[in-house]
């Protein structure tokens, strides 16, 4: 079984979401099924049966989260360097159009293609891990083999973890 290895950052989002579902989700839910069960009938009662449905979403995202951290192994990138594309790079990939596109190779709980960031074991990462700026690639893409080129390969500290976060079920 693979590593489940995620940034400083990561980890930290990881750890506030497990916290988030332990100390204000779950009770808050559990206080709306109290009140609905304490209306009778529970055959019949849309709120008790949604209220249970979510507990059951949260326990069991709970667990997942829980699996997860269980298994992490957080890399600090403000330590990495080098000019090899490993777990924690920033790398610049050109296109067959010369198209650039810059992405972070970070851990599969921290994926946010709107952001740039791809997980280490996405088809684009493993094709790329090892290799160097001026490196030429093949990769399988759902839409079939896709060639790209490493423009630059860099190492960069996280920034410190926001204030708040919002989490949603």
């Amino acid at each position: 079984m693979a590593p489940n290895y995620i940034t400083l950052l990561g980890l930290d989002h990881l750890t506030r979401e497990i916290q988030w579902l332990e100390k204000e989700e779950r009770p808050r839910i559990v206080a709306e099924v109290a009140y609905a069960a304490s209306l009778g009938d529970r055959s019949d009662n849309a709120e008790y049966r949604y209220g249970k449905a979510r507990l059951r979403k949260i326990d069991s995202r709970r667990r997942y989260l829980m699996g997860r951290f269980e298994k992490a192994r957080p890399v600090d990138t403000g330590k990495l360097s080098g000019t090899v594309v490993n777990f924690g790079a920033t790398v610049v990939l050109a296109d067959e159009e010369g198209e650039e596109k810059t992405w972070k190779i970070y851990g599969e709980d921290e994926v946010d293609v709107a952001r740039g960031i791809l997980s280490w074991r996405s088809p684009i990462a493993q094709a790329i891990m090892g290799k160097e700026a001026g490196d030429a690639v093949s990769f399988r893409a759902p839409g079939g083999v896709r060639e790209i080129e490493i423009v630059e390969v860099r190492y960069e500290a996280q920034p410190d973890p926001p204030e708040e976060i919002e989490f949603r079920l």
